[in-house]
């Protein structure tokens, strides 16, 4: 890389001749090093969330909770209870007695949440919802209408807050079996749903979704 320059050359030339060897050397050294390359990576992808995605397992997935949601609600409205009989039930649907007993990690707020948007989308008159877990917040607002801090907005007072007729409850269970010559996982996964009449404990319906899948897993679930 480096060249003789003139016996009889300037500092001036001298120095022009070093920066333009350097911006070479620097020029070759980004030749013979380009930037690294994410090369084993895999783009994003848009993954339709009722069919199944490109990483799955033997657990519940994604699509089985759009599935299993869905079915459930139909089989609620179903139910002769609510008949759109004007008197509208209330019910409550959260995870709050929603028990996971199965080896996966599951988040059962996905479950119940989904659930109640569906069925509050679909049920209209024929049953109403009640949110147990916005309790604290309603005793708050109550109390600063009563206390005079606010008004008591549009739609007046009421003597107490609603009380419930139905609580979800359900149970998250799985059976797992492996064959320890191939390394193939199976699994068994059972979610029951019930619903109790919280004032006399009667199940007024239950249902349950069943997930059976084997494969040589190595799927972990967070």
């Amino acid at each position: 890389m480096s060249k003789e320059l003139p016996a009889g050359a300037g500092w001036e030339t001298r120095v022009t001749a070093v920066v333009v060897l350097l911006a070479m050397a620097a020029l070759a050294g980004c030749q013979t090093n380009p930037p690294l390359q994410n090369a084993t990576g895999v783009s994003s992808m848009e993954v339709d969330p009722s069919r199944k995605g490109p990483v799955s397992g033997v657990g519940v997935e994604g699509h089985d909770i759009v599935s299993m949601a869905d079915q459930m609600m139909r089989d609620i409205l179903a139910e002769p209870i609510f008949a759109d009989t004007g008197k509208r039930p209330r019910v409550v649907i959260d995870a709050q007695y929603f028990v996971n007993e199965s080896s996966q990690a599951i988040n059962k707020n996905m479950i119940t949440e989904r659930l109640r948007v569906n069925l509050n989308r679909a049920a209209r008159s024929r049953m109403s919802f009640i949110s147990d877990q916005s309790t604290a917040m309603v005793e708050r607002e109550r109390a600063l209408k009563r206390s005079g801090t606010t008004d008591v907005g549009t739609r007046g007072l009421t003597k107490a807050v609603a009380g419930v007729d139905f609580r979800l409850t359900g149970k998250i269970t799985s059976h797992d079996s492996r064959n320890v010559r191939s390394g193939l996982v199976q699994r068994h996964t059972q979610i029951t749903f019930e619903l109790i009449d919280v004032e006399t404990r009667e199940i007024i319906w239950s249902n349950f979704y069943d997930v059976a899948r084997a494969a040589a897993d190595d799927v972990v679930y967070r």
